[in-house]
């Protein structure tokens, strides 16, 4: 085979930081890539990771368990078209503290672009950081810019994308993407507004920093409805719902507004389930259910946050419990995702603290594979004709 023919028909190859249980490397295999090279420091989510992707790597894969900061670059694959980090959000996020990106774990995007910069010529052609919306407004927008000046020091223009999960399943799941390209686009005149909301164009008319809007199509409308359809159904005697001490201690949490939803989703005819969080409102502990069939953003117990509970409406029967690492899954996008033997809270925190599969799918499809395909593209052609001379 000609190096040519190897270029073309070849799949770009993406190296995986803050890897989780590997729901960007589904995404990113979806639309074309092999995901060569993994990291994550934490033992509980290689252990998801690897009991999914046991066939899958028998070659040609490597997940590196341990602290990015002891990652360097002589140890990476260099021959990479991508590179995405789903970096630690809890010091962004509006569950945390908000000490951005100086912050203990979300400071590790630093590590990040330590390590694009050891990889000198060999960077990818294509990096993505992937985030909360929080970002765009850490510290006044001071912490979206350091990272957009970060990239662009390192050669990538970068351009700014916002996509909700709930375009793809009924979860509200609103992320942030930066995506830096070595040969960015030409700018897009009139770029998708959904994708680039107003408040996200302060960083578009800073001229210190280096930003594209690449045309790109409408994602899909925003779902209305689907939770009921990814729910389990688990028979009303099942353990796992809850017993009626702690059912009443739930019904009596909620306030009047929140007892007289529960009561006019009673009246309706058949079954129907809706998610709810247990919020601190002025010092004490309360329920609130969510009026729509959608989920709450999925969560992690870290960062102040809580776990999500299934409220289920039929009849004159109220019954509630926790969410199960399968729902978790389907509203991430990874229904068949291999749960094995793990522990439940091992499930949870790994499914709530990574990306949605079909919003790295779709942004993957639409925008990142188009990029490296050009520069594969343009690499082929040099080699084309460099061959004919």
């Amino acid at each position: 085979m000609s190096n040519v023919t190897s270029l073309t028909s070849a799949k770009p190859k993406a190296l995986e930081f803050f890897a989780g249980i590997g729901l960007a490397r589904l995404g990113l295999e979806r639309a074309g890539f092999h995901v060569g090279w993994s990291n994550d420091y934490e033992a509980d989510k290689k252990a998801l990771y690897e009991g999914h992707f046991k066939d899958a790597d028998t070659h040609d894969h490597e997940f590196v368990l341990g602290d990015i900061g002891k990652v360097e670059a002589v140890d990476l694959p260099h021959d990479a078209a991508l590179a995405w980090a789903s970096s630690p959000c809890t010091d962004l996020s509006l569950a945390g503290a908000r000490a951005g990106l100086s912050g203990r774990e979300s400071g590790t995007f630093w590590q990040f672009t330590r390590i694009l910069t050891e990889l000198s010529e060999h960077k990818p052609e294509v990096v993505v950081l992937e985030n909360v919306v929080g970002l765009a407004t850490s510290h006044g927008g001071d912490d979206l810019a350091a990272a957009i000046r970060a990239f662009n020091e390192l050669g990538y223009s970068v351009d700014v994308l916002s996509l909700d999960a709930r375009r793809f399943v009924p979860q509200s799941r609103p992320r942030l993407f930066l995506v830096g390209a070595l040969n960015p686009p030409d700018d897009e005149p009139n770029p998708n507004s959904e994708l680039r909301p107003d408040w996200l164009q302060t960083v578009y008319g800073d001229s210190t920093l280096r930003t594209h809007r690449a045309a790109l199509p409408a994602p899909p409308a925003p779902l209305t409805s689907g939770l009921s359809g990814m729910v389990e159904d688990l028979p009303l005697n099942d353990e796992r719902w809850w017993d009626a001490a702690r059912q009443a201690s739930f019904m009596s949490s909620l306030s009047p507004t929140q007892r007289t939803r529960v009561a006019e989703l009673r009246r309706e005819p058949g079954v129907r389930y809706r998610t709810a969080y247990r919020r601190t409102r002025n010092g004490v502990a309360v329920w609130e259910v969510r009026p729509d069939d959608i989920s709450g953003c999925l969560r992690t117990a870290r960062g102040g946050s809580s776990k999500q509970a299934v409220v289920r409406l039929g009849g004159t029967r109220v019954a509630v419990r926790w969410m199960t690492p399968r729902e978790y899954a389907r509203l991430m996008g990874a229904g068949d995702y291999e749960l094995g033997g793990a522990r439940n809270n091992q499930s949870l925190f790994g499914f709530g603290d990574a990306v949605a599969v079909p919003a790295v799918e779709w942004l993957a499809t639409n925008y990142l594979m188009p990029l490296v395909r050009g520069r594969m593209g343009r690499v082929s052609e040099s080699l084309r004709l460099a061959a004919n001379v």
